[in-house]
């Protein structure tokens, strides 16, 4: 951490931690002396008034391995230091203390030191800290009690001992990520719910963005204080503007920015001032430009972190709440969509109007609206933390253009997806960057891996609002059997068709098609009857207008008959209706097709959701600190009780005789190159070797086919071919790959894939989900292996995976399956740099 982390404290403002340096001595002089004897005596144990020079020079200057420091800075003033000290040379214990200025405590300071701490000591091969702490320093008894580690406590001498491994736990990794969701929902519910905005960049002639903004925020009915912040006028828009942001003497909690981009530092710099906790940066020419577009834009962040505020943009539309309480237009839309339930996200600014516009024809009400721009800060992900617990957001949209953390995505949208559905339209390719032509999941396996954290993943924008209006005002289906009712027996056609390809089963019965001469009573009475059927979980509606003068007026009245089943709020209904406009709340489409499709998407999300989530089980004879990466394979795989064939290579014939003869007969013999392996089909490997004379005579043929390396292995018994492979995949770090084994596989691509670690349910499915799993579960007859087993050699490589970041590649080829367990009986491993794993290790922010 040379360079140090942005980190949110637990009210949502932005600081930087960084190590200790030694031209801190005079900031850590200032900081002492700004606490107060309490605290001073709760951290030292004694008044220590001030800082002998001697101890000043230890303090600031550590070697950043037996001995490290970080330090909470806002601006140039420390809030906080934390530090440890390993108990004597190479012991794999430290002492840790922190302490945090008065003024600041009670902010969650002491956790996240806490965690950066940790994290420090384990990569310097420490694996526990001890602490000694005054019984009436409550404060920091509770940082360490409530951090979920193991604490043993000892009292002695007046003063309360403490031991703990470090190692994160399941349950240290609950609170981390517990707190990491409040203090991220905190930061944007700062922005969202503003007291008071400053506007930079409002002309007084009323031209231009920001003069935009300043009118939509105040014709918007905005119910706190306006501040345009001008240098030279007296009222802008019919305000009072003021040279200041501070000047004005208000709460200001925002900022929005629309000045050019060499004016943007002095914006900022005057709303940290004024004390906002967020700025909205709509002006471009950043990181979209270019290189010293991004240093500039790598600069805002810098400076806004550094004064505590979190950056909407820059390059962006802006954000909006309708909340009656807030009525927030800080966006470059003259109109929002009425105030509805379902909170929306677009990276896209230049589309972000367009977005507004369709989700105002389209009648879905809107919570909240963030445009994210060049998401320099701020991304899809926060928002996901805001709308997990807003009270106000019942369903959220995303429109994605980057991941920019795609393992924290997807770790966010599966608990999100729990309480509320996620609807996103984002590219499903994989970026660029993984090094080496490594197998991995192609384009369709990508979009699975999102599948599988519950996000209803659409194509396009129309198919975006499809889905958001379904889900803002139908229930979810229980289950995937539709009646299909209409007065076209060819728009009936059309749906059913659509019904197969969308994974969705016509009930028994249907499709119900009434007379076209029918009218508005029988329409009703069949959609009443579909609506209350015991066979039936969703309706599909399809109508075509009847002819001109077939019906008096009051039987013609079919959007009234549809709304009063629709909206009856039962089963989920959708409909193509081609006569009149449907009452609001009624999902309406132009073709029968996509009306199915949306039905479809919403019942696969509703099919996961009734699906319990997985859990990691305790997995047995797993060794982590015996596992050494740079060792042998086998010991590695070993550690992770992972038991592994052996095979002894051998290079010429007298060598591969004494092998089969040390290990007894009957042989294996193999062609020793990694791709060959396995290949009965190109004659590289021969079973079954009962003697030295077969032996011999397979080594001839070996070797002249492929050269003298040979690999001699003992005989097992046969079972199904299997082989897991794992891969760096450079959007969700280590992903793990499941098929059976074989030619035919390979050329097809026949893997699952699944993100490492993997919970027990996700195992499972990798066994069942490759289309030849079939040969797995007693295919024509023959004995099913023992799936259990697979599973549980899932679950300890997915471990080994998400522990080991070195491990770039990993392959078990093959695994013989078989009803009494498995065989492994080879394996290949390739190491390198530890990959880019951003949503692992202590809480920092992420930033583009």
């Amino acid at each position: 951490m040379s360079r140090g982390v942005d980190v949110l404290l637990s009210d949502g403002s932005a600081v930087h931690l960084r190590p200790i340096r030694p031209d801190d001595a005079s900031a850590i002089v200032a900081f002492h002396s700004r606490m107060s004897d309490r605290t001073r005596y709760l951290r030292y144990f004694s008044p220590y008034p001030r800082i002998p020079q001697r101890d000043l020079d230890r303090f600031v200057n550590v070697d950043h391995r037996d001995r490290e420091a970080f330090v909470i800075v806002s601006g140039p003033r420390i809030m906080a230091v934390g530090r440890y000290e390993r108990l004597g040379p190479d012991s794999p214990e430290a002492e840790v203390a922190f302490v945090v200025e008065d003024a600041h405590q009670g902010r969650g300071i002491g956790s996240v030191l806490l965690e950066h701490l940790a994290d420090a000591a384990q990569d310097n091969g420490i694996s526990r800290f001890v602490a000694e702490v005054l019984p009436q320093n409550g404060g920091m008894l509770r940082v360490f009690s409530d951090f979920g580690y193991q604490i043993q406590r000892q009292y002695a001498d007046g003063v309360v001992h403490l031991s703990f491994p470090i190692a994160p736990t399941e349950k240290s990794r609950e609170v981390q990520e517990s707190r990491e969701q409040r203090t991220e929902a905190r930061s944007i519910a700062r922005l969202l719910h503003p007291r008071g905005i400053a506007v930079y960049g409002a002309s007084a002639s009323g031209q231009g963005i920001g003069a935009a903004l300043l009118a939509h925020l105040r014709d918007g009915g905005f119910t706190g204080t306006v501040v345009p912040v001008h240098r030279n006028a007296q009222r802008v828009a019919g305000l009072p503007a003021y040279r200041s942001a501070a000047a004005a003497g208000a709460d200001v909690d925002l900022a929005l920015i629309a000045v050019p981009p060499d004016g943007v530092a002095e914006a900022v710099a005057d709303a940290a001032a004024a004390g906002a906790g967020g700025l909205v940066v709509i002006s471009a020419g950043f990181a979209e430009t270019g290189p010293q577009g991004a240093l500039a834009q790598r600069a805002l962040v810098d400076t806004a972190h550094a004064a505590g505020l979190r950056v909407v943009g820059p390059n962006c539309l802006g954000i909006a709440n309708t909340d009656p309480s807030v009525r927030l237009n800080a966006t470059l839309a003259p109109h929002l969509p009425a105030a509805g339930r379902v909170g929306f996200f677009s990276q896209s600014g230049a589309l972000g109007v367009a977005l507004l516009a369709e989700a105002d024809r389209r009648g879905l009400g809107l919570s909240s609206f963030v445009s994210a721009g060049n998401r320099a800060d701020v991304s899809g992900n926060d928002l996901l933390q805001y709308w997990q617990e807003d009270p106000g957001t019942d369903a959220v949209l995303l429109y994605l253009e980057t991941f920019g953390n795609p393992r924290k995505f997807a770790r966010l949208a599966r608990r999100m997806s729990r309480v509320k559905p996620v609807v996103a339209v984002a590219s499903a390719s994989r970026p660029p960057g993984l090094a080496g032509d490594l197998p991995g999941p192609d384009t369709n396996a990508v979009t699975a891996l999102f599948a599988r954290s519950g996000v209803i993943r659409v194509d396009t924008v129309a198919e975006l609002f499809d889905v958001g209006v379904l889900l803002a005002h139908q229930p979810l289906p229980t289950g995937r059997r539709v009646a299909v009712v209409g007065n076209s027996s060819a728009l009936s056609g059309l749906a059913v068709a659509a019904c197969r390809v969308n994974g969705l089963v016509v009930a028994d019965g249907y499709p119900h098609d009434i007379s076209p001469q029918a009218g508005a009573h029988d329409f009703a009475d069949a959609l009443a009857d579909a609506a209350v059927d015991d066979r039936v979980d969703a309706l599909v509606v399809v109508f075509a207008p009847p002819l001109p003068g077939q019906l008096s007026d009051e039987d013609a009245d079919f959007a009234a008959a549809l709304g009063s089943v629709a909206l009856a709020g039962e089963k989920p209904t959708v409909a193509t209706f081609l006569l009149g406009a449907l009452p609001a709340k009624v999902p309406a489409y132009p073709s029968v097709e996509e009306a199915v499709r949306a039905l479809g998407r919403v019942a696969t999300y509703a099919d996961w959701l009734r699906r319990p989530p997985g859990i990691m089980p305790v997995l047995s004879d797993v060794d982590p600190g015996a596992a050494e990466v740079d060792g042998p394979l086998p010991e590695l795989l070993a550690a992770y009780g992972i038991p592994m064939q052996p095979s002894t290579a051998a290079a010429t014939l007298t060598e591969a005789v004494v092998a089969a003869e040390s290990l007894g007969f009957p042989v294996a013999l193999k062609a020793a190159g990694q791709a060959l392996r396995h290949r009965i089909d190109l004659g590289a490997v021969r079973l079954g070797l009962s003697g030295v004379g077969e032996v011999r005579t397979a080594y001839a043929e070996l070797s002249a086919a492929f050269g003298p390396q040979v690999l001699v292995q003992s005989m097992v018994a046969p079972g199904v071919a299997c082989t897991i492979e794992v891969v760096e995949d450079p959007a969700f770090g280590p992903v793990i790959g499941f098929g059976l084994g074989g030619v035919a596989s390979e050329l097809l691509g026949d893997l699952a894939w699944r993100a490492a670690p993997l919970t027990d349910r996700a195992a499972e499915a990798l066994v069942d989900e490759p289309r030849a799993a079939p040969l797995l579960h007693g295919y024509r007859g023959s004995e099913p292996v023992d799936r259990a087993a697979l599973v549980d050699l899932l679950l300890r490589v997915g471990r080994l995976a998400d522990e080991h970041p070195r491990v770039r590649a990993l392959s078990l080829n093959p695994v013989l399956a078989r009803p009494g367990g498995f065989t492994v009986l080879h394996a290949a491993i390739e190491i390198g740099n530890p990959g880019p794993r951003p949503d692992t290790g202590p809480r920092r922010l992420q930033t583009a």
